[in-house]
């Protein structure tokens, strides 16, 4: 991983909840913003809150939760700054930030080299794509080569689906077994109905959202084996301008060194996929 201390910028920005006063860090020289940022006392932040445990609504309060509402809003209070959250489909989001209509991403999203074409990313959590079925299923479903054969959905709009069909080429095809039949569906929610009403053998979708699946529906959904793949999720920036982007991974480097990141990581369970330093542009 390359390591962000050795990447650090002197600018960066970030966030706190909309319409609140933020508070300054405490017994640390501020970490510069750059001069807009500062002099807006605000900063534009697009999510997609339909992906828990990370972003989601509370279906009680129709508020924000999860991983990164709760990590994005103290990043900000170390920033002394607020957060005017965008809200955007996960296809909006790259767009959002490339033509200037939020400074970054407070969604998951994984680094890959094609994104970095025109984003830049602070890498705060490992994810991998994890394979699961329903309890029902789960009995011819043990591994993921027992899938060979059978149907998995999966989003279309993610590195998922292409990381689903390069899995069932290298592992299943490669090895004289039938391919597993990748469904594209619209989103995580829609993979989960294709799974629960039968029309898929099970499905793919990032190991923190299996996590939360099984937390909230305790028995009815298993993982098959270890995620098959790893990789990197980070808050994305556009490309070119890293003074925001330093600033925001020199505030998550505080959150690490005075454990607020790591604590909001078991809140949420996914202690597991904690990383030991921020990177940038680190993910493969």
């Amino acid at each position: 991983m390359t390591s962000f201390l050795s990447r650090l910028g002197l600018a960066g920005a970030a966030l706190v909840l909309a319409h609140i006063a933020p508070v300054a860090a405490q017994g640390q020289a501020p970490i510069p913003l750059p001069d807009a940022i500062r002099s807006a006392g605000t900063i534009r932040v697009g999510i997609e809150a339909t992906y828990p445990p990370m972003a989601y609504k509370d279906p009680a309060t129709n508020e924000r939760r999860g991983l990164n509402v709760d990590l994005v809003t103290a990043i900000a209070k170390e920033l002394n700054i607020a957060i005017q959250w965008e809200e955007m489909t996960f296809e909006q989001l790259i767009t959002g930030i490339t033509a200037g209509r939020v400074d970054f991403s407070g969604s998951s999203m994984t680094d890959l080299p094609a994104r970095r074409e025109k984003l830049s990313f602070v890498d705060y959590i490992s994810t991998g794509p994890q394979i699961f079925t329903t309890s029902q299923q789960a009995g011819g479903i043990a591994t993921p080569l027992d899938m060979c054969g059978k149907s998995i959905a999966t989003p279309r709009t993610t590195n998922y689906f292409p990381t689903a069909q390069a899995w069932s080429e290298a592992n299943c095809v490669a090895a004289g077994r039938p391919p597993m039949q990748v469904i594209g569906t619209a989103g995580a929610a829609a993979s989960r109905a294709d799974l629960q009403q039968g029309r898929a053998n099970a499905a793919l979708l990032g190991a923190e959202y299996v996590t939360y699946l099984r937390q909230q529906n305790p028995g009815a959904f298993v993982a098959v084996g270890a995620p098959i793949g790893r990789n990197l999720s980070g808050l994305a920036f556009p490309r070119g301008n890293p003074a925001l982007r330093d600033a925001v991974a020199a505030a998550l480097t505080r959150l690490m060194a005075n454990g607020t990141y790591l604590a909001l990581l078991k809140k949420h369970g996914l202690e597991s996929q904690a990383l030991t330093e921020v990177g940038i542009d680190a993910g493969q």
